[in-house]
C-alpha cells in the first residue's frame, strides 16, 4: 500500500475536495484522483460518496480514515526521528531524601545546569534507608541522605542545616525579647519524625534543662509540622531551609532562643568505597552549602 496513496485520501477529506488537496500537495487534480481510484482498488472498498462535485466520506471511509491518520502520523514521526542529528548527552543519576529535594536541591540544580549545560539528570526520592540500597546497588552513582553508616560507604558532609525555632503569625513570642527556653517549653509544641536524630536532638535539649515540653502533636514528617505550625496549631523547631520561603512571605517568623546550643541537621553525600566517583561529585561536594 502507497504512503501517498494514503495522504492523498486524507488531505481530500481534510480540504473537502480534490481541487483544493492537489494544490496543497503540489500535485494536479487528475494525479490526486488516480491516487484515490488506486487506494480504493487495494481496499476493495469505496471511500467517497461523489455527487457531482461533492465529495462525502463512504461508510466504508469513515473506517478507514482513523486507520489512515495514524499510518501518515507513524510515518511522519520516524521521518522526523531518523532525520533528526544524534546528540549524545551525559547523564547523572542520583538519589536524595525528599526534603533535599525539594528544600536544597532547586538553586544547586540551577548552578549545575550552567555548568553542566549538555548533562541530563534523573533524580530518585526516598527514605534514608532506601537511597543507601540504591547506591549499594550501584542503581545510582550517589545519594543524599541524613546521617547513615555503612561499611561499603564513603560520605561527605554536604550541608549542615540548622535548627530553629518557628511560629505562626501574631504569636506572642515575635514581640518577646531575649526568648530562653523557659519561655518555649509551656507552648503547644509540634515534633516531627518520632524517633530520629532531629527528635531525640530537640527532646534533649529541654531534658538538659530539667524541663519537660508540652508536645500535643507528634507528625512524621517536616512538611506537615511546618504547615500545621502555619494553621496556628502550635509551634515547631524545623530545619532553617525547610522554613526559608515561609519566612521571607511572613507565613512563619523566627524566635532566637537565647539560651539553645546551635543544632543542626546533617545532610551528607554517600557514595560507594572503593569505585570509580562520579566525575559530578565534586561539584555537589563544594555545593551543598555555597548555593544555598
Amino acid at each position: 500500500m502507497n504512503i501517498n496513496n494514503i495522504e492523498a485520501f486524507v488531505y481530500v477529506f481534510l480540504f473537502g475536495s480534490v481541487n483544493r488537496a492537489a494544490e496543497a500537495l503540489y500535485l494536479t487534480q487528475p494525479t490526486v484522483t488516480a491516487r484515490i481510484q488506486t487506494l480504493e482498488r487495494e481496499l476493495g472498498a469505496q471511500l467517497f460518496n461523489r455527487d457531482g462535485k461533492q465529495l462525502t466520506l463512504s461508510d466504508k471511509g469513515k473506517q478507514f480514515l482513523p486507520y489512515a491518520q495514524k499510518i501518515l502520523q507513524t510515518y511522519q514521526e520516524a521521518k522526523i526521528h531518523l532525520q533528526k542529528t544524534p546528540i549524545v548527552k551525559r547523564e547523572l543519576t542520583f538519589a536524595c531524601v525528599p526534603s533535599v529535594s525539594t528544600h536544597l536541591l532547586p538553586n544547586i540544580l540551577v548552578q549545575f545546569q550552567k555548568q553542566f549545560s549538555d548533562v541530563s539528570m534523573r533524580i530518585f526520592t526516598g527514605h534514608s534507608s532506601e537511597v543507601l540500597e540504591k547506591v549499594l546497588n550501584k542503581e545510582v552513582e550517589f545519594g543524599i541522605v541524613r546521617t547513615v553508616t555503612h561499611p561499603n560507604i564513603d560520605s561527605f558532609l554536604f550541608h549542615a542545616d540548622p535548627i530553629e525555632l518557628f511560629v505562626y503569625p501574631g504569636h506572642p513570642l515575635i514581640k518577646q525579647e531575649n526568648v530562653r527556653l523557659h519561655d518555649v517549653y509551656r507552648e503547644p509544641l509540634i515534633f516531627f519524625e518520632h524517633g530520629s536524630l532531629d527528635y531525640f536532638m530537640i527532646y534533649s535539649l529541654f531534658e538538659t534543662m530539667h524541663l519537660n515540653p508540652n508536645v500535643i502533636l507528634e507528625v512524621d514528617s517536616m512538611e506537615t509540622a511546618k504547615k500545621m505550625v502555619m494553621a496556628g496549631i502550635g509551634i515547631s523547631f524545623l530545619p532553617k531551609s525547610c522554613a526559608q520561603n515561609e519566612v521571607k512571605e511572613k507565613h512563619l517568623f523566627q524566635i532566637p532562643i537565647k539560651d539553645k546550643p546551635p543544632l543542626a541537621r546533617d545532610i551528607r553525600l554517600i557514595y560507594l568505597k572503593g569505585e570509580d566517583r562520579s566525575p559530578f561529585l565534586s561539584f555537589f561536594m563544594n555545593g551543598g552549602n555555597a548555593f544555598i
